[in-house]
């Protein structure tokens, strides 16, 4: 910072600092690919089945199935569980949760969120043949009562909510995540076996022997490579949230943010305000990134959104820096920063 305390050029707090987290685990992340590189098995193999077991177990399922991504993922689940027709989304997610039910061959009807957080108000849900919930940035939303639920879980690894509803969950392994791979990767976890076989034969071309298939699947798997990364970030996972929730409690006290409970992931910090553009600005002018997450409700990329909450939610919320690679002094200007608004 200048005497002035105008930021410098560099001098910025960033809302993700990928090169502090690898530096964290360096030696065990290279070592672990170098393993692989050398092993000659880079697809499949021991490796793979024990990260995807890890995650699984992370989460409270008994099996997962590793996959190219975390829209994969939900492609694959959703494909392998046979699920047809129409299928609830919340109008608050990334994308990938409306499209993987569209490139899975449904039908997404999206739903308004809960009053007061972005998360499916199930009183909404309409008749339809699945359920597919959002724990959106990482905070456990009400249960859905249907029997087919299912959940994109792709911000909650690490939060200590236990297994999310529904018959099966997915999770990305995307770099920004607080566990990621170094390109994409995602996973599917169940408790139910042969849910697992199908969609692990889903993302393998669904090919049921050599040449054999039973249908037309497509080529999605966690390669051993991007396990390995995946495996060494791990043992990280528990510091990662509790660093991340002591970010939030600090926010917490200035009285902006979303409701929020000490067991949530907190993969995003969100502050509310009405004049969230100038509180943007103001924040960049002090060298301080934010996010917009996100700018329309699922149901408005093309048209108008019938969902009012949604659309509310999409005006005035800013994610601010929550990650686990913060300094002290950082946290402080993010603090500092935010006061002038609270």
């Amino acid at each position: 910072m200048t005497a002035a305390g105008v930021p410098e050029a560099g001098d910025t707090v960033r809302m993700v600092e990928l090169a502090r987290r690898h530096a964290r685990v360096a030696d065990d992340v290279e070592a672990a690919v170098v393993s692989v590189l050398r092993s000659g098995r880079y697809v499949g193999g021991p490796l793979v089945t024990e990260v995807e077991g890890r995650l699984a177990a992370r989460m409270g399922f008994r099996h997962g199935v590793g996959a190219a991504s975390g829209t994969a993922a939900l492609v694959q689940m959703l494909k392998g569980a046979r699920v047809t027709g129409r299928v609830a989304v919340p109008a608050l997610s990334f994308f990938a949760t409306y499209e993987a039910v569209v490139l899975a061959g449904c039908e997404p009807v999206v739903v308004d969120v809960l009053p007061d957080r972005p998360q499916m108000d199930p009183s909404l849900v309409p008749d339809v043949d699945a359920v597919l919930t959002v724990p959106l940035f990482g905070a456990r939303g009400p249960d859905v009562d249907h029997p087919r639920v299912f959940c994109d879980a792709a911000q909650c690894l690490g939060w200590g909510w236990g297994r999310p509803q529904g018959l099966a969950a997915t999770l990305s392994l995307y770099p920004t995540k607080t566990v990621g791979a170094a390109g994409d990767g995602g996973a599917v976890l169940t408790d139910d076996p042969e849910l697992a076989a199908a969609v692990r034969r889903v993302g393998n071309h669904a090919m049921t022997g050599a040449h054999e298939h039973e249908g037309v699947g497509t080529n999605s798997r966690l390669d051993a490579v991007q396990a390995a990364v995946v495996g060494a970030h791990l043992s990280e996972l528990d510091r990662r949230v509790a660093r991340r929730r002591e970010h939030a409690r600090a926010y917490d006290s200035l009285g902006l943010g979303l409701p929020g409970d000490p067991r949530d992931a907190v993969h995003q910090y969100i502050v509310m305000h009405p004049q969230r553009d100038r509180m943007r600005a103001d924040l960049a002018a002090r060298g301080i990134e934010s996010a917009v997450y996100y700018p329309r409700p699922l149901d408005g990329q093309w048209a108008t959104s019938r969902c009012d909450r949604a659309l509310a939610f999409c005006a005035r919320s800013l994610a601010i820096p929550v990650h686990a690679e913060l300094t002290d002094a950082e946290h402080d200007r993010v603090l500092d920063g935010l006061r002038a608004w609270a």
